[in-house]
C-alpha cells in the first residue's frame, strides 16, 4: 500500500508504526535486525565477483568471522569496478548510479550503485524523515497529499535527486519549482522560481543542505521585495500570503529590517542535510520560525538516519546499513601507523560522550562492505525520556581529520593543497591547514604557510595576495570549491604567513610529527607557541 493511501485509510498510529516504529526498538532488537540483514548481505555479496575478488578466500561464514577477517575498505578498493559501472560484478543489479565528489584535483568523482531493494529502503526512510520533520510528539505528524515543498536539492546524478523521484511513487507533493523544470535551471533560477511559486501557493515543506538553506533564506528579503514592488506582481500572491506580506512590510519598516521567510510562511516540516549544519541551525530557526530536523544521508550509505521532534540527536535506521564504529583513539593509532587495522564497535557497544568514525556495510545488495565513510560522530547517550527511546543518539561532528569539508562542498586533502602550491609556482618551505570557524560560527580553511627565505627577499607577497592567488588554483582544481563562491557567495580561504624558520624551530624542540591537515589543537598550540606569533602583517 502506497504512503498516500495509508494516510487516507489508516490511523496516524498505524502509519507512524510503519515508518517510525524503529524508534521503539530495544538495543537488542536493533542488533537482531542488523545481524540478520548483514548475514543476508554477506551471503549475497560473497557470491558476487566483486565480493570474491575482495574476500580473497577469507572466512565469511558468519558476521563475526567476516568482521574478524575482512579488513576495512575505502573507495580505492572498489574504484576499478564502480567507475567502469561493472554491474555484472555486483551483488545485485544496479538500477541507478549516484555520483559525488571523491577528491578534488586527483579523483574527480565517485560512483555508487543502488539496487532496487536499496531504493525501496531509501524511499521508506525518506518518508520516515518527512514524517519526523513535521512531528510534534510520538505518533503526531502533519503530512498531506498536495503539500508544497521548496526544491533546494541537487538533481540527479547526486543522491538528493532521488528524493523527489522516490516520493512521487508514494505521494503527490508539489515541488516548487516542479522537478522537471528545476533540473534544467541554475541554482539561482531555482531559488527565484521556487519563492515566486511559494508566494502563490505557500510553502509547507523545505529540504536542502544546511549551508544552501541559509544562503537561500538570507537572500529571501531581496527576492520578496522585488516580487512585491509592483502592484501587478502582488495580485499573484495567494490571499493569505498577501495579507501576511502587507502586515510584514509594515512591521519590517518599523523594525528597520528586511523581510524574512517566517513573515510569510508557516513551515510544517523543515529538513536539512550535509555537513556544518550546527553552524546554521540557530540562524535558520530565527529566519523560518521552526528549527530544522537534521537528516543524515550520503552517496554510499543512502538515507541513514534522522532526528525526531526533540531535535536532540540522530537515530540510525536499522535496515539501511550495518553500522560499525571506530573509537577515536583507534583512528589516531591508524593515522600514526597506516598498516594498523583499527578495531570497531557495534551499536550496542558505543559509549556516551565518545567520538567514533563511522564504518558501514550497505545492506540489500550494496557494493560497499566495512567501508570507511569518512564521517565522525559523537554518541550523545542511550535513549531519551522525552522521546521514549532507548537506542543510542548521535550527533554529526565533521569529516575525518585528514579531510577539510567546508559547508558540504569540498573534500580538501593534503594532496589537494600540495597540488595547488605546485600549480601556483610559489616557493613554499612548509605548511599546515586547519578547518576553523569565524566569530559568527562560519567554517573556513586556514592555511598556515612558511615561504622560502629567498622568495621573501624580493617579494611583496602579502597574505591577501597569496589568498587570491591560491583561490584561483583551488577553483581550477576543484569544481565544488568553485561552487562555494558561485552558490554560497563565499571564499573560505584564510592565509597566515609564518615567520621564516618556524617549522625548523618547531621540529628542533622535539615535539614530533605534526599532521598537515587539521593537526590536533595541542600540536597547533605548541607550534604557535614555539614559533612565537605567526606573521600577520603586510609585506616582508
Amino acid at each position: 500500500m502506497k504512503f498516500e493511501r495509508k494516510l487516507k485509510e489508516l490511523n496516524k498510529e498505524e502509519v507512524w508504526s510503519d515508518y517510525c516504529g524503529f524508534l521503539d526498538l530495544s538495543v537488542e532488537d536493533f542488533m537482531l535486525i542488523q545481524n540478520r540483514l548483514m548475514a543476508e548481505q554477506i551471503d549475497l555479496w560473497s557470491h558476487s565477483r566483486l565480493g570474491q575478488s575482495l574476500l580473497d578466500g577469507r572466512d565469511c561464514s558468519s558476521v563475526e568471522s567476516f568482521r574478524r577477517t575482512f579488513p576495512l575498505t575505502t573507495y580505492e578498493d572498489y574504484a576499478d569496478v564502480l567507475l567502469m559501472k561493472r554491474g555484472d560484478m555486483l551483488p545485485d543489479q544496479p538500477i541507478v548510479w549516484i555520483q559525488t565528489t571523491w577528491e578534488g584535483g586527483r579523483h574527480p568523482v565517485k560512483l555508487a550503485p543502488y539496487s532496487r531493494s536499496m531504493l525501496e529502503t531509501y524511499k521508506d526512510n525518506v518518508i520516515s524523515c518527512l514524517i519526523l520533520s513535521t512531528s510534534t510528539g510520538k505518533g503526531e505528524f502533519d503530512v498531506n497529499t498536495g503539500d508544497t515543498m521548496l526544491y533546494g536539492l541537487a538533481p540527479l546524478p547526486y543522491a538528493t535527486g532521488l528524493l523527489p523521484l522516490l516520493l512521487d511513487d508514494e505521494i503527490h507533493l508539489e515541488f516548487l519549482p516542479p522537478v522537471k523544470e528545476a533540473e534544467k535551471m541554475s541554482f539561482s533560477e531555482r531559488n527565484k522560481k521556487g519563492f515566486k511559486l511559494g508566494m502563490k501557493k505557500g510553502i509547507d515543506l523545505f529540504f536542502a543542505v544546511g549551508s544552501v538553506t541559509y544562503y537561500i533564506s538570507k537572500s529571501f528579503g531581496a527576492m520578496a521585495g522585488k516580487s512585491g514592488s509592483k502592484l501587478k506582481a502582488m495580485t499573484k500572491f495567494s490571499p493569505l500570503i498577501l495579507m501576511r506580506y502587507l502586515q510584514a512590510r509594515s512591521l519590517c519598516r518599523r523594525e528597520k529590517r528586511e523581510l524574512i521567510p517566517k513573515d510569510l510562511f508557516r513551515l510544517k516540516g523543515f529538513m536539512c542535510a550535509g555537513t556544518d549544519n550546527r553552524c546554521y541551525k540557530d540562524d535558520l530557526e530565527k529566519l523560518w520560525g521552526i528549527r530544522p530536523v537534521e537528516v543524515f544521508a550520503g552517496t554510499e550509505p543512502g538515507c541513514m538516519g534522522c532526528e525526531t521532534w526533540a531535535r536532540n540527536g540522530l537515530y540510525f535506521y536499522p535496515d539501511s546499513n550495518f553500522f560499525e564504529f571506530i573509537p577515536f583513539r583507534e583512528m589516531e593509532k591508524n593515522e600514526e601507523d597506516p598498516t594498523y587495522q583499527p578495531r570497531t564497535l557495534l551499536m550496542d557497544e558505543v559509549k556516551e560522550g565518545e567520538m567514533y568514525e563511522l564504518v558501514i556495510s550497505v545492506l540489500k545488495g550494496g557494493a560497499f562492505m566495512r567501508y570507511r565513510v569518512g564521517d565522525v560522530y559523537r554518541c550523545l547517550g542511550f535513549g531519551s525520556r522525552e522521546e521514549g527511546t532507548v537506542l543510542p543518539r548521535f550527533e554529526y561532528l565533521d569529516r575525518v581529520p585528514s579531510i577539510i569539508d567546508i559547508a558540504g562542498f569540498t573534500r580538501i586533502t593534503e594532496n589537494s593543497i600540495n597540488t595547488v602550491i605546485d600549480l601556483a609556482g610559489i616557493p613554499v618551505e612548509d605548511w599546515f591547514a586547519c578547518k576553523e570557524f569565524s566569530d559568527d560560527n562560519r567554517p573556513y580553511m586556514h592555511l598556515y604557510i612558511e615561504l622560502k627565505a629567498e622568495s621573501i627577499k624580493h617579494s611583496a607577497m602579502t597574505c591577501e595576495l597569496l589568498r587570491e592567488h591560491f583561490s584561483v588554483y583551488f577553483k581550477y582544481l576543484d569544481n565544488d570549491y568553485q561552487d562555494l563562491k558561485k552558490i554560497l557567495g563565499i571564499d573560505p580561504l584564510k592565509i597566515t604567513i609564518l615567520m621564516t624558520g618556524s617549522f625548523k624551530k618547531y621540529y628542533e624542540t622535539g615535539a614530533g610529527r605534526m599532521r598537515k591537515i587539521n593537526p590536533s589543537s595541542h600540536d597547533k598550540r605548541i607550534f604557535l607557541k614555539f614559533c612565537e606569533l605567526p606573521y600577520r602583517g603586510g609585506v616582508y
